[in-house]
């Protein structure tokens, strides 16, 4: 009876989770998943209150680090507060910053480059409320996933898809999938969480966190909207799935991605085994009995609610504390470089004789926005919203949403993360993407036009 009681709570649970995760729905005329719909209707709700909650947030993740790292009083020394505030003197620097960023657009002051609608307003009244909302409700149900066995009945069923392909175990296909299907900043949390955990390496967590954390489908079509390309949506979209499967089976094998370390966070060496025991082969669908078994076993140690929320709960503030100021500070300073300076036309100019080569019409106005995404995925859109020819907005949609990493959240997400990736690990993949997508994203756009 106990047997059949695991059985039924891991496929009530799971089930639950794939719902919340990665069911696309239908809201008004947009497709989201309904994790992302609560935290939107939440979000209009408490609309004017958040950007001063966030800063809040942002001064004590800041304030909560200078005084661990200062004083460490004796109610701080336990895991949880070790684990919020303990962190090195860059990103106490970035706390900072973020504080100083978020409080200067609160309330206006100084430059009006720094707290506009279109740079530190942008972050503190736009995104960051989004991923706020977002944080709390994909932190506090994300239990679902990760305590049920839905990752251990995939670990074996699939390890010999992922594992060839891509590199990665098995169970690494949930991040993947709630990535692609959900929202890229909701895969990234599960990514962090499975690393902190022990079931990724170093190396794996770098490799799913940047090939598979991409955008929702939401807002793929704000780009394409943005554009003026809707009725491309299909073979826009398209293009980004193949050009993100290309991304996916090169990145992990080239640096910096190759060269991150097979080692867990804990310091254990070897992958760990997700291979079908000797006792379940010969039996039919052995791998499916198998990954069964392993669910279960992992249900079954889940029986407390308090505990269900009590991990949420701790999910929440880590994402919080630890990724606000990083996506506030990252966020603004790119955004400032990329509206005030002409920064991002230098290094896009290279990029004009390449897409004049390439046949690209209106080369010298679209090569800017190859690398501005870098800062945020839709300033390219912004900017090439005024670029006459179809088959060059067609290609800047595809290609700012296959780069991936954009500072303003997936990549400011990373950061803040315990996912092992530098910002210079960002901008050199960032770039690989770019190099990688291109081509094929030129090529099919041709085939279109």
């Amino acid at each position: 009876m106990k047997n059949q009681g695991s059985a039924w709570k891991f496929l009530l649970f799971s089930l639950l989770g794939i719902g919340l995760f990665m069911m696309p729905i239908t809201a008004g005329d947009d497709i989201t998943i309904p994790i992302a719909f609560i935290a939107g209707l939440v979000q209009d709700a408490i609309a004017g209150a958040l950007p001063t909650i966030l800063v809040i947030v942002i001064i004590i993740s800041f304030l909560g680090t200078l005084i661990y790292k200062g004083f460490r009083p004796d109610w701080m020394n336990n895991e949880l507060y070790t684990r919020l505030f303990d962190v090195n003197v860059f990103w106490f620097i970035v706390r900072l910053v973020a504080v100083i960023l978020a409080v200067m657009t609160l309330f206006q002051i100084g430059p009006e480059a720094v707290w506009s609608g279109d740079t530190g307003g942008l972050l503190l009244e736009g995104l960051l409320p989004t991923l706020f909302v977002i944080f709390f409700f994909a932190a506090l149900f994300l239990p679902l996933l990760l305590n049920f066995g839905l990752l251990e009945f995939f670990g074996g069923l699939l390890t010999k898809v992922m594992r060839p392909l891509f590199t990665l175990p098995g169970r690494s296909s949930v991040d993947t999938l709630t990535s692609w299907l959900g929202d890229g900043t909701v895969g990234v949390i599960l990514t962090n969480q499975q690393y902190e955990q022990g079931y990724y390496t170093k190396r794996e967590a770098a490799v799913i966190g940047t090939t598979f954390s991409v955008v929702s489908i939401t807002f793929s079509l704000v780009i394409i909207s943005e554009l003026g390309l809707n009725e491309y949506f299909l073979p826009f979209y398209g293009t980004v799935i193949l050009a993100g499967v290309v991304c996916a089976l090169i990145m992990p094998r080239i640096p910096p991605l190759s060269l991150k370390s097979d080692e867990y966070m804990n310091g254990q060496t070897g992958q760990l085994d997700e291979s079908v025991p000797e006792e379940y082969k010969g039996q039919s669908f052995a791998t499916v009995r198998y990954g069964f078994d392993q669910a279960k076993i992992r249900a079954d140690k889940n029986t407390s609610v308090s505990s269900f929320f009590k991990d949420g709960g701790k999910n929440v503030l880590d994402m919080w504390l630890a990724v606000a100021p990083v996506v506030m500070a990252f966020g603004t300073i790119g955004v400032i470089v990329a509206e005030f300076t002409p920064v991002f036309n230098w290094i896009g100019a290279p990029f004009v004789p390449i897409l004049e080569f390439m046949q690209v019409p209106e080369a010298a106005e679209a090569a800017p926005t190859i690398l501005i995404g870098f800062t945020d995925m839709f300033l390219p859109a912004i900017l090439g919203s005024g670029i006459e020819s179809e088959m060059t907005r067609f290609i800047i949609a595809c290609l700012s949403v296959s780069q991936l990493i954009f500072l303003s959240e997936v990549g400011g997400v990373l950061l803040g993360s315990k996912i092992p990736v530098r910002f210079i690990d960002l901008v050199i993949i960032f770039l690989e993407r770019t190099i990688i997508s291109l081509p094929i994203i030129v090529l099919i756009a041709h085939l279109i036009f």
